[in-house]
């Protein structure tokens, strides 16, 4: 039998870069890098490894890389393959109907991401992979009937089924050309006791959030999950028509929020607190046999510095959605330019977000994107040209926006945005950009809305939607720190 891959030690902290960010001073993030300053100190003392080791031996084991050969060579970096798991059989019937869990398990991959810690342990970048995408796995033998299958088109996720976790780590290796170091495996019922170990998870929603297939049902604003809200928010992909594209960004957003939890709550600095914590989590998973105490300890010193803001997150560029396969299905299909660029700079250990997109100035998140909503400007100040600069301030901020042949409506005391209420969330998102402004219902204006900037007028507030918009030859991201309730 071939060995199990093991992965390197982490590699030490190289000096930093030229021009690499400054992390964000202050109490809040003094707390996260004291968290993880304890964490060193138990591991130090020789207490941390102890509890680490403890907790290690209770993780379930799979041979993720069994016969696996001419593997993608392996880069700067660790590299996981985390997957979610359809596990409602280990649930109980009471959970099952509270949490719209009904029917069998499918026995595939709900969830895909690719989790890429850099060598320097600065930055963690998570690539969600739609469970959806076409794929073509290797011969193989097949898990259910033992027969030796071809090479064949298949949906990712269902590379589980036919080869469990070594045939689902040879394929994603195949498709991305990125070398895989550990394998972890997490089920319903284990995502749902991690959560609940922390004490829950604080999510942020511009609008409300209803899925009747899974129950899910969020107001807007900041709303605290435990364990069984959490596994409706991650799985809820009937909100709207983004379907299983947008359930990936909200797994991004709910990992971010995870992270924010653990690294501010101070888990990390009560060594009883901390280890109950990773008895729970770590018992929840399953993982390849490399993946050890030492791997644990070894990350816990090298990521003392790792916060939020250094996370990143993105999903695979898509071509085409809904492209039928003959005897396979609706699937999606990877953009051919875009996605190895995304693969390129996982390899060569480089961050996926633009450095220069961090130096924005902070933007409001609205409900519907700016770029989708009109915007017609007109000026009802004694300030001439107020109209034109109002309008390209919005146009700054991502509005589609348009100046009358004769902006002087007159003089108001307050700006006025008059606004057809079929397009009610659309006026809500420009009224974001407009503080102050008064928002007047007018049936049978059309998608257009009336901007009239008035006397009390000071600055435009830059918006943004939830989700970065695609730019050409750019790859969409976001950062932790941008993700988590503010």
């Amino acid at each position: 039998m071939t060995a199990p891959f093991r992965s390197p030690r982490p590699a030490r902290r190289r000096a930093a870069r030229p021009g690499a960010r400054r992390r964000p001073s202050g109490p809040r993030w003094g707390l996260r890098i004291g968290a993880f300053a304890s964490v060193l100190l138990l591991a130090a003392s020789g207490v941390g490894h102890a509890v680490v080791t403890g907790v290690e031996s209770g993780i379930g084991r799979v041979d993720a890389f069994k016969g696996m050969s001419n593997r993608p060579g392996g880069g700067d970096g660790l590299n996981f393959l985390v997957v979610g798991t359809d596990g409602r059989d280990r649930l109980t019937a009471a959970e099952k109907q509270k949490y719209h869990l009904g029917g069998a398990p499918c026995h595939c991959t709900d969830t895909l991401m690719l989790v890429h810690l850099s060598a320097d342990r600065d930055r963690a970048s998570v690539i969600s992979l739609p469970r959806d995408s076409y794929a073509e796995v290797p011969a193989h033998t097949d898990a259910v009937t033992g027969r030796q299958r071809a090479k064949h088109a298949i949906k990712l996720n269902a590379a589980y089924a036919e080869g469990g976790p070594s045939l689902t780590v040879r394929t994603v290796e195949h498709m991305t050309g990125v070398h895989i170091d550990h394998y972890l495996e997490v089920d319903f019922t284990s995502f749902m006791r991690s959560v609940d170990a922390v004490g829950g998870v604080e999510i942020c929603t511009v609008r409300p959030l209803r899925d009747s297939f899974t129950g899910l049902d969020l107001p807007v604003g900041k709303s605290r999950l435990n364990g069984g809200q959490a596994l409706q928010y991650v799985r809820s992909r009937h909100l709207d028509g983004s379907a299983d594209l947008g359930r990936m960004q909200r797994q991004q957003r709910f990992l971010a929020a995870l992270i924010h939890k653990i690294t501010s709550s101070g888990v990390l600095m009560n060594p009883i607190r901390f280890r109950d914590v990773a008895d729970t989590m770590l018992r929840s998973v399953r993982a390849d046999s490399g993946f050890g105490a030492n791997d644990l300890v070894d990350l816990g010193q090298a990521m003392r510095g790792f916060t939020p803001s250094s996370s990143e997150f993105t999903s695979v560029p898509l071509r085409a959605v809904a492209q039928p396969v003959p005897g396979v299905g609706s699937t999606v299909r990877w953009d051919p330019v875009q996605a190895p660029k995304l693969f390129r700079a996982i390899r060569e250990d480089q961050p996926i977000t633009v450095p220069g997109d961090r130096k924005e100035p902070q933007a409001k998140v609205v409900d519907i994107p700016p770029g989708q909503v009109q915007v017609r400007v007109g000026n009802g100040t004694d300030r001439a040209g107020q109209a034109a600069t109002v309008a390209r301030e919005l146009h700054a901020t991502g509005f589609a926006t348009t100046v009358p042949g004769s902006s002087a409506l007159g003089k108001v005391p307050r700006t006025v945005i008059a606004y057809d209420p079929r397009w009610d969330r659309s006026a809500r998102s420009l009224a974001a950009a407009l503080p102050g402004a008064e928002l007047r219902p007018v049936a049978g204006r059309g998608p257009v809305m009336q901007v009239t900037v008035g006397q009390g007028h000071t600055a435009v507030q830059r918006v943004r939607a939830e989700e970065p918009p695609q730019k050409p030859g750019r790859i969409s991201a976001i950062t932790g720190d941008e993700a988590v309730c503010p």
